[in-house]
């Protein structure tokens, strides 16, 4: 089986509970890494911590009811700035693959993923901004067949990291 080197980069994601259950996904298919991007909030730092201890505490906490020990396990770093992380991703040879519903969007089913991805995962509601997804190698999204036009995005994460995984 080739196992395909995966990042996630999950830019503007406001739930602490989708920042751990993320990392707790993130963990149990093995990527590489996860980038949390923007005002994610993010576990605390050993060291360097820039905010108050209180704050850090407090969202760690969050974090931490829903990632289960994952926080500790799967590697992560935070970024302010997504656009140099892109850039820098794709000089290390990934492919930037967005998980959004575009008009230009491939079905998840029939995109054939590449040896390294960093899948680009957007805010809960308003999802990916289009200057960022202008950046985008690709955009992929999950066909829906209900009546609702999306899922949360950790489900969602997860039904599309399952498939770069495996396919």
């Amino acid at each position: 089986m080739l196992m395909r080197e995966i990042v996630v980069i999950a830019h503007d994601i406001r739930s602490t509970h989708n920042v751990g259950s993320l990392l707790r996904t993130c963990e149990g298919l093995g990527l590489e890494h996860v980038y949390l991007t923007g005002y994610t909030p993010y576990p605390a730092v050993e060291h360097g911590e820039t905010r108050l201890p209180h704050i850090a505490a407090k969202l760690t906490r969050q974090i931490q009811k829903t990632a289960l020990g994952a926080d500790t396990m799967v590697s992560w770093t935070h970024d302010e700035d997504i656009r140099s992380r892109i850039v820098q991703l794709k000089q290390a040879g990934y492919a930037v693959v967005a998980l959004e519903q575009t008009a230009q969007s491939i079905p998840l089913p029939d995109y054939p993923p590449p040896d390294k991805v960093a899948l680009l995962l957007g805010r809960e509601v308003e999802g990916i901004d289009p200057e960022i997804l202008a950046l985008c190698d690709a955009a992929v999204e999950i066909p829906m067949s209900g009546r609702k036009e999306s899922f949360n995005v950790v489900q969602a994460a997860a039904m599309a990291l399952y498939h770069l995984r495996f396919a």
